[in-house]
């Protein structure tokens, strides 16, 4: 089969399409015929080498999130046959003509939709789900500020959040807010020019918002802080600005009983993603097409031009998911 290897941690013209063998068929896994694969900030790590050289319990190809056609399944197997559009989070092997999932973290693909819109939702919607629902315990009612709210997680949460009946305040640059408004979300904050902490102040009448999602890290750390709602929870889920000097106004903390949780999925046991996996196709699945929940597609390239895909990440350039069709 065909995939995407490199031999050398690099930039992306590290990566060249050859041949490969198929993944062997274990005893709780689709064999996939790969249609589409979604592109991840994380693969942007592996090929620059912060991985080293893994096994993630699939497969040492790269690319984690897939949709495509059941081509074999292994004997443990439960609820799915030849022939099923699924799609769901690998354990690495995206990026080739063939994959293999543990069939607990597979789901099927919703009526309506179409393998490459199919390969932009797990990652993005469960990592949103599992970050602002489920540790994030955001209620109907209400309010949420959402970092980074035009990219693939950031533009999940907005409508996770919308349909859940929060408030929804996004930052994101003036030319995504017509995007965000349309995922949901019912104010827009311009990042570049405006200081968040004080259009959320001017937004809540100074009371703060009860959850925040953030990606950024030590830039916005403080003033996140300082934007909570007593009883508010900030969602780490990222740190793509930095760790260095992220400042901790600590009597907000303690008299405004705050919590500061952190999550980082690609770390967790194979039992936790399960978990995961589950929560989200049990809350949301089905709201897919029929109830409007989409995912927001940047580009697509086809698999040989995976560098193109990551070095267009790289840039800052996609709003919404990029997909590699093979």
């Amino acid at each position: 089969m065909k995939a995407i290897t490199f031999d050398q941690f690099g930039a992306a013209d590290v990566l060249k399409i050859g041949e490969v063998p198929e993944p062997v068929l274990r005893a709780n896994d689709l064999l996939v015929r790969t249609r589409a694969a979604g592109v991840n900030r994380a693969d942007l790590t592996h090929r620059r080498g912060g991985y080293g050289w893994p096994d993630f319990g699939d497969s040492t190809i790269m690319g984690l999130e897939i949709a495509g056609d059941v081509i074999a399944v292994g004997e443990n197997v439960q609820g799915y046959a030849v022939g099923d559009r699924v799609m769901g989070i690998v354990g690495g092997g995206a990026y080739a003509e063939v994959s293999r999932i543990d069939y607990r973290m597979a789901m099927p693909i919703p009526e309506g939709l179409d393998y490459i819109q199919a390969a932009a939702i797990t990652e993005t919607f469960v990592t949103a789900h599992e970050a602002l629902i489920h540790l994030g315990k955001l209620q109907a009612g209400e309010t949420v500020l959402i970092h980074a709210g035009a990219g693939g997680v950031g533009g999940a949460a907005v409508q996770l959040a919308r349909a859940s009946g929060a408030t929804v305040i996004v930052t994101a640059q003036t030319t995504a807010h017509a995007l965000v408004h349309r995922l949901g979300a019912h104010h827009a904050i311009d990042y570049v020019d405006e200081d968040f902490a004080l259009a959320v102040a001017k937004l809540t009448a100074d009371r703060g918002v009860d959850v925040i999602l953030d990606f950024i890290g030590a830039p916005y750390f403080e003033r996140n802080v300082n934007s909570l709602n007593f009883g508010g929870r900030l969602v780490q889920i990222g740190i793509m600005g930095g760790i260095e000097d992220a400042r901790i106004p600590l009597d907000r903390l303690l008299y405004r009983h705050l919590q500061i949780i952190g999550t980082v999925m690609k770390s967790r046991s194979q039992e936790t993603k399960h978990a995961m996996s589950r929560r989200f196709r049990e809350r949301w699945l089905a709201h897919f097409v029929k109830d409007g929940l989409t995912p927001v597609i940047d580009s697509v390239f086809p698999l040989a031009e995976a560098g193109a895909a990551q070095q267009r990440m790289e840039d800052g350039l996609n709003v919404g998911k990029i997909v590699l069709t093979t």
